[in-house]
């Protein structure tokens, strides 16, 4: 949209300037110049008097959608280990190629990881493009950029899905930059509208307070990035044939300007929320951050990762990494402890599709027991101890049936 003034109507009265709250009209030769600050918010339109201002309508230009076809999942793998996201986007895709009915590519990138194109077909791709280069071998922004986006250009794919992961969240802007394409990032639903084979991509908006379901109309690919455990993994299917396609791209030392020299891992054991099949979680009913000892505690007793609520984080009594909700971690285990957690719907989000959700806390009102498969109303600081107890009891029973057998 841009503001135009009709030089024929304008009696350069002023009024346009009083009411502009950018400051971006002037009176030039007594007729309204409208300036590079206007945002076209439309207050100058609705108080002239002589209706000597409107709204340009701007040709949205496009792409001819027509000629893209196929749903593109990038299958991000680290050291020659397939992520978790990458069989999470298969089972998406899948569903989304079956509507479309169209077929499933997964991109891979990298040196020497043939095996994980023959693995990506059974779980579920019917085709996979395998760029494999000695430069792809550790990730750059430029190297993978390059070639994906020459991908793009020749194979025009309809749909791409990457993971929300540090490398998708670099990549994949970059990506939509360079090939003139919209982005959305960070989605917790994926649909199509059949109709217009359009992209229904939903993410959090506003601090997590809403949710917003955005479409690329014009421009394709259609891209957006998924939160990793928020997507089913797609089943693996051991008989599964597809079409491996492996290709050698044109990139040279020159492509990439920033090098990686050295990688170096960090001491701190990484919190690996999304892949837990048991994780126990700590609320703002812990009283104070001394709380996550006792859950530390229980977790270490069943083998699980500790999580948080947004509050304990926002406190400071636990790191970012142990999030879980619309702002942190998605995750989906087969047993969820929610400790002294009341429930707000931005948590609840988060881990909702748990296979098994235990919740303890003092209130018998909280949110949290209405998605809760056992409730346990009481204070955390009497169940816990009792449940590590209980779990010590069952660990010598089970030795002492070892040392009889």
């Amino acid at each position: 949209m841009a503001v135009k003034v009709i030089d024929e109507k304008c009696i350069g009265c002023g009024a346009c300037i009083r009411s502009c709250p950018f400051d971006a009209i002037e009176i030039v030769n007594n007729i309204a110049v409208i300036g590079d600050k206007c945002t076209a918010c439309g207050a100058c339109i609705d108080v002239c008097p002589v209706e000597a201002i409107f709204k340009e309508e701007e040709e949205k230009k496009g792409v001819d959608i027509s000629e893209y076809e196929g749903v593109w999942v990038f299958a991000e793998q680290r050291e020659g280990n397939l992520l978790n996201i990458a069989t999470e986007l298969l089972g998406e895709g899948r569903k989304i190629a079956d509507k479309l009915g169209v077929e499933l590519t997964a991109i891979l990138l990298g040196h020497k990881v043939d095996p994980l194109a023959d693995n990506l077909i059974k779980y579920g791709a019917d085709r996979v493009i395998y760029a494999d280069h000695e430069l792809l071998n550790t990730y750059t922004t430029d190297a993978y950029t390059k070639v994906i986006c020459e991908l793009i250009k020749e194979r025009k794919p309809e749909i791409m899905l990457l993971g929300a992961t540090n490398i998708g969240r670099d990549l994949a802007p970059r990506i939509s930059a360079r090939i003139h394409t919209g982005l959305t990032a960070d989605c917790t639903r994926l649909d199509v509208d059949l109709e217009n084979r359009r992209l229904m991509q939903t993410r959090p908006a506003f601090g997590g307070n809403l949710m917003a379901t955005i479409v690329t109309p014009n421009h394709r690919p259609q891209m957006a990035t998924v939160r990793p455990g928020v997507m089913e993994r797609a089943p693996y299917e051991e008989g599964r044939e597809g079409i491996v396609e492996k290709v050698t791209p044109d990139l040279t030392e020159a492509d990439i300007r920033a090098k990686v020299l050295e990688t170096v891992k960090g001491g701190k054991p990484q919190v690996k929320l999304e892949e837990a099949k048991i994780i126990v979680s700590g609320g703002r009913g812990l009283g104070n951050p001394e709380g996550f000892k006792l859950i530390e505690q229980l977790a270490e007793k069943l083998g699980a990762v500790v999580g948080a609520s947004r509050a304990t984080v926002d406190a400071g009594w636990i790191d970012h990494a142990h999030q879980v909700g619309q702002t942190g971690k998605t995750v989906r285990p087969d047993l969820y402890i929610a400790c002294g957690i009341s429930g707000a719907i931005q948590h609840l989000a988060g881990m909702k599709e748990s296979k098994c959700i235990v919740a303890i806390n003092k209130d018998k009102n909280a949110p949290i027991f209405d998605v809760a498969d056992y409730g346990i109303v009481g204070d955390l600081y009497e169940i816990i101890p009792e449940i590590i107890s209980a779990l010590e009891n069952v660990e010598d029973v089970l030795e002492a049936v070892k040392l009889n057998a």
